[in-house]
């Protein structure tokens, strides 16, 4: 039997190696929860995507005219409410009479804008909560308050976020948790070239101390010498988003990613879970290890 244990771990040790890629090997997050099929951004979208088998949640965090946390994606609330409140303007109080859920469905008629609290009361022990900063530094304080109140372990917690001064204001005031720089890249029409490049954000990453970055899924920028120089500068983690291609989630599966974000959490995993189409090296690999195992 132990001989068996051995042999069954060398094969997949081999395999690994070889980049074939393992179902389990990536943290899947619902993208504002299960978005492809519920009202993002709401409760009913993030308990959606634990029924779904999602590993984590991700989820957009804005202040109030009075300086309250409330969950949205964009700054207003015209394309998710019918009616046009700027976030920053409106009161928590009129933010939450709105219905946030009819436009996706008639079926959630009457889902509300959540609150931290309630975001992280549907969180299961085990799974994560990636919550992105939509503004700057003032959000920061608010936001580690209500973290230092919760019960939630700091391994289930990554704090995201495209502004770099956000990121590093966290860094300062809790350490202790995980954060992901996000970037998004843009190709110029004329020269054709990827901005930003390698340098900046490698810059960027430095600047913010991220623990890692959170880059989007742009085969053509962010590719195996992309992430190897990443991590010859001691940036090895990363994740992505938002990827709601079954291809495009295992060529990043095989490069290593550590979480996948993605609309569809639980169809996601299907296809990462079933058998990835053949190719010579992993065959090799495969036909390797059985004819070490057979000794």
């Amino acid at each position: 039997m132990k001989h068996r244990i051995v042999a069954v771990w060398f094969m997949l040790a081999l395999i690994a190696a070889a980049g074939a890629p393992l179902a389990h090997g990536q943290f899947i997050i619902a993208h504002r929860g299960a978005s492809h099929d519920a009202p993002e951004n709401t409760l009913a979208s993030f308990n959606l995507a634990w029924e779904q088998g999602a590993d984590g949640i991700e989820n957009d965090w804005y202040l109030t005219k009075d300086g309250k946390l409330i969950c949205s994606h964009d700054a207003d609330t015209q394309r998710t409410a019918g009616v046009k409140h700027v976030i920053k303007d409106t009161s928590f109080d009129e933010l939450r009479k709105l219905d946030v859920g009819s436009w996706k469905n008639p079926k959630y008629r009457g889902e509300r804008m959540p609150t931290l609290e309630e975001v992280i009361a549907t969180v299961p022990k085990g799974k994560k909560i990636f919550i992105e900063l939509k503004i700057g530094p003032e959000i920061v304080a608010p936001v580690a308050k209500v973290l230092k109140a919760s019960s939630l372990e700091k391994d289930q917690i990554v704090i995201i976020s495209f502004k770099g001064e956000s990121i590093a204001e966290f860094e300062r005031q809790m350490p202790e948790l995980k954060t992901q720089l996000l970037v998004r890249y843009e190709q110029d029409k004329q020269t054709k070239a990827w901005k930003p490049t390698l340098d900046e954000v490698e810059a960027a990453l430095a600047k913010s101390r991220a623990d890692a970055l959170g880059t989007q899924a742009q085969e053509k920028v962010v590719d195996k010498p992309f992430l190897d120089s990443l991590r010859a500068a001691g940036h090895r983690e990363f994740g992505v988003w938002t990827v709601d291609d079954a291809k495009v989630a295992r060529f990043y599966q095989r490069l290593g990613a550590w979480s996948i974000t993605t609309n569809r959490p639980g169809w996601l995993r299907e296809q990462l879970q079933a058998a990835p189409s053949r190719s010579a090296k992993p065959q090799a690999a495969k036909r390797k290890a059985a004819a070490a195992a057979s000794r």
